[in-house]
Order: C-alpha cells, then structure tokens, then sequence
C-alpha cells in the first residue's frame, strides 16, 4: 500500500466556485476542486496555495481550514491510499487559466449549484458543502474578504 498526502482548495470568488476540468487520455475526465502532492518540507497551507495557483492561475488566501477527505484506488500491483487536506479561499479576482502539463482543459467560476452538479467525485462534493456552508456563515458574520486566517 502507498500512502500520498495532498492538499487543495474550494475557491470562491464573489460566491462562485473555481472548478477545473480534466481530460487525461479520455481515461479520467471530469471537473474537480484544484489539489496536489504535499513537497517535502512544504506545510499543507503551502501546498494549497501552490496547487491553486499552479492549476488554475488564480491568486487565492487561505480563509479557513474545511477538512481532510479519504479515498483509495488501484495503480498496477498497489493500492494508493489518499488523504486530502481541505480549504476555503478567497481568490482576488474571475482570473483563471487551466494548467496544460496536468491534463487540465478548462475552468471557470460557477454557482454553488452547478459547481455541485458538474463535480466528478462524491468525496468534492461534500467538502464544497462543507465549505459553502462556511463561506456562508463568514459572509454573514461580515467576516468573508478581512483577508485574516482562520
């Protein structure tokens, strides 16, 4: 069994979500939350801003911490075992421009609702819950956009 660690981010920009779509030998295609392989030496908030910026092109702050998802898969002769280390961000503008070297093809900005629908993991979709929900209670507590760490 491997173990690999990554961390992402669930990205919002003026209530819309940053989503990422990925066409890798038409073997895995699918939008996704941006994420990436823990460097070493590399802190998980570090990584996150890194992967964000790395896929997406978008310059984001890290708000809030959401969670950690698990899942595994199959490579030839192994088993990966997964943890994703989860946060809220809050890019500084619509800008965003899909990595190529990663298999990305598009991305963009979308509605909750539509960000959920067009997920490709289960395991997305509830940590964008998780974090929608977040992002709702700081907007409402006027908390969202002070630029401050959580």
């Amino acid at each position: 069994m491997i173990e690999a660690t990554s961390c992402g981010g669930v990205v919002i920009f003026r209530g819309k979500i940053l989503l990422l779509y990925k066409n890798f030998k038409n073997k895995y295609e699918g939008w996704v939350l941006p994420k990436g392989t823990v460097e070493n030496g590399e802190e998980f908030k570090e990584t996150a801003l890194r992967e964000v910026l790395e896929e997406s092109g978008a310059q984001a702050s890290i708000m809030k911490y959401i969670g950690k998802s698990e899942y595994s898969f199959y490579v030839p002769e192994d088993v990966v075992e997964k943890e994703v280390h989860w946060y809220l961000m809050m890019a500084d503008s619509y800008y965003s421009k899909p990595q190529r070297e990663e298999y990305f093809i598009d991305s963009g900005y979308y509605k909750y609702h539509e960000a959920y629908h067009l997920l490709k993991f289960p395991n997305e979709k509830q940590i964008l819950e998780k974090a929608y929900e977040e992002y709702q209670e700081l907007k409402k507590n006027n908390l969202w956009g002070s630029r401050r760490y959580y």
